[in-house]
C-alpha cells in the first residue's frame, strides 16, 4: 500500500517549459489515481547536452498489510502463474518512437498504476506466493527469477499468453520475443492453486486487469528452469534475455 513519493527533476537547459507542465500534470494525475501524497522533491538544472531533456527519479514509501507474505522465493509445485494483461505493449511502444517505426495499429504503453488491483487480490486472498512487474527483461526474466530464488521448475503455455496482435506482429518483424519485452503496467503473480480461480475473477473485475489470464504452474520438475509448451505441442526452454533490448528507461 504506497502512500507517499518523493519527486525529483534533473533537466536540461533549453527543455520547454510546455513540456514541463504537461509532464507534471500527468504525474499529478496517475498520483491522485493512486491515492499517492507527493510529499517532497528537488530540482536541478544542467547544461545542454549533459542530460537526456529530463530525468525524473522518485522514491516511495509504504506499508505491508499485516499477513502478507510474498517473496520471489515462495513459489511451490502446483502454483498458478497469473499475468495481469498483455505483455510486451511498453517496450514496442518506446521502441517504435526511438527507432521511427510506424505500424497500422498504434502501440501504446502499458504505464499505470496497479496498487487497487494488488489490493483486490489480498483482499480476495492473502495466499500470493510472488508479485512482481515484469519490466527490463520483461516476463521471462520475472519467471526464470521466480524458478531460481524458490527453487522450482515453471511451465507456462504459449497460447494462454496474452498478446496484442500489433505488438505479435512487431515481435515478428524485428525478430523479438514477446516475454524479452519490457512492460510497466502489468504484473506477474504466483498464487496458491487452491485460489488462483477466484483472484483471476477479482483482477478482471478491474480495468488495469480485465485481460488477465492463468498462463501456467510451477512443477517440482525442471528445478530453476522455464519451459514453454509452444502453439505447435513442442517445449522450449525460456532464457533470460542476453544484453539489451533498449537503453535503460526505468
Amino acid at each position: 500500500m504506497p502512500h507517499y513519493l518523493s519527486l525529483s527533476f534533473i533537466i536540461e537547459e533549453g527543455l520547454a517549459i510546455s513540456e514541463l507542465k504537461k509532464i507534471v500534470a500527468s504525474i499529478k494525475k496517475t498520483a491522485d489515481e493512486a491515492g499517492v501524497k507527493i510529499v517532497t522533491g528537488d530540482t536541478k538544472v544542467v547544461n545542454k547536452g549533459s542530460a537526456d531533456r529530463l530525468f525524473i527519479n522518485t522514491a516511495g514509501v509504504g506499508t505491508v498489510p499485516e499477513g502478507v507474505d510474498i517473496s520471489a522465493g515462495n513459489a511451490r509445485p502446483g502454483d498458478k502463474v497469473i499475468v495481469s494483461g498483455t505483455i510486451g505493449d511498453h517496450g514496442i511502444a518506446v521502441l517504435s518512437q526511438r527507432e521511427g517505426l510506424n505500424f497500422q495499429t498504434p502501440v501504446k504503453s502499458d504505464c499505470a498504476p496497479l496498487n487497487s488491483l494488488v489490493a483486490e487480490m489480498l483482499k480476495t486472498s492473502k495466499n500470493i506466493r510472488c508479485l512482481r512487474d515484469p519490466t527490463r527483461g520483461g516476463l521471462a526474466t520475472t519467471l526464470s527469477d521466480f524458478a531460481e530464488k524458490s527453487n522450482i521448475g515453471i511451465i507456462i503455455e504459449e497460447e494462454a499468453i496474452p498478446v496484442d496482435r500489433a505488438v505479435l506482429a512487431a515481435c515478428e518483424l524485428l525478430g523479438l520475443e514477446p516475454l524479452h519485452i519490457a512492460n510497466e503496467g502489468k504484473l506477474a503473480a504466483v498464487v496458491s492453486p487452491r485460489d488462483a480461480t477466484k483472484i483471476l475473477a477479482s483482477m478482471k473485475k478491474n480495468k488495469y486487469g480485465e485481460k488477465a489470464a492463468i498462463i501456467g504452474e510451477v512443477v517440482a520438475a525442471h528445478p530453476r528452469r522455464v519451459v514453454m509448451k509452444t502453439s505447435l505441442g513442442a517445449s522450449r526452454i525460456v532464457d533470460m534475455p542476453v544484453g539489451e533490448l533498449l537503453p535503460r528507461i526505468c
